[in-house]
């Protein structure tokens, strides 16, 4: 491993369903596309291999002195609090590790999911469209606070309106969001899918969110170029804070 090249690991939160984990390959493989120099390694916290340990030990091992962890979450919650850093803290100490934020909230996750909605006809901004913008929900405020405000803000762009709504721990259920955006007269509801890649809570939500009368429900973000770009913007923001000082050391 040649100086200057610093690894960058990926973090996902890992599922059973193996359609996650073959999304975020895809991901990883459009990072690669966008930064061929950087050696990019993904890891998941739980369900499937490797997890982050084992591959930080190796890079200690092929050589490397330091690495860039990015959480490949939507949202500053428990995980990217509590289970990364202890992660983190167990890792190889030979390496010198600097942790990326999360992915969101950035406006280039506004513009994939408007690249998603499109996908499934959606026009973007229509005024007789409502969006159910719909994440999995946590029981950290801050993160579901971080959704609404996400609505919030979309709503500018000219829907009839946009609401949050989340798959687990609080609520509104998608379902039900849906259903009072139409019991409130919105001519058309659709739901724009806040989630990584598919598993148990997107084929959750496009159920509830279809059987409750929504008209179209968009695919998850996954390998969009837009989440693409955001991890090296990501990453590359850590090192430049690093040259800085500002980024903190695990």
């Amino acid at each position: 491993m040649t100086s200057g090249e610093t690894p960058l690991v990926a973090v996902a939160h890992g599922s059973r369903d193996p359609r996650a984990a073959a999304t975020v390959a895809r991901l990883m493989d459009a990072v690669r596309a966008l930064r061929p120099d950087v050696p990019v390694h993904t890891s998941f916290l739980d369900h499937c291999p490797p997890a982050p340990g084992p591959v930080l030990d190796g890079l200690a091992d092929a050589g490397a002195t330091s690495a860039v962890v990015l959480p490949l979450l939507l949202t500053a919650a428990y995980h990217s609090k509590h289970d990364i850093p202890a992660v983190l803290r167990a890792a190889d100490t030979r390496l010198d590790l600097r942790t990326a934020r999360t992915l969101g909230p950035h406006p280039l996750l506004t513009a994939a999911l408007e690249r998603r909605l499109r996908e499934v006809d959606v026009e973007i901004g229509d005024p007789g469209t409502a969006v159910v913008l719909t994440a999995a929900g946590s029981s950290d405020p801050t993160a579901n606070a971080t959704i609404a405000g996400l609505a919030r803000r979309w709503r500018r762009r000219g829907w009839r309106g946009v609401v949050a709504a989340y798959a687990s721990a609080t609520r509104p259920a998608p379902g039900d969001a849906v259903a009072a955006l139409r019991d409130a007269g919105a001519p058309r509801v659709v739901v724009a899918s806040y989630f990584l890649a598919p598993g148990f809570f997107t084929d959750k939500v496009r159920d509830e969110a279809l059987a409750a009368g929504a008209a179209a429900v968009s695919p998850p973000l996954g390998d969009a170029p837009e989440v693409a770009e955001l991890v090296v913007h990501r990453y590359e923001r850590t090192l430049m804070d690093v040259r800085l000082g500002l980024a903190a050391a695990v």
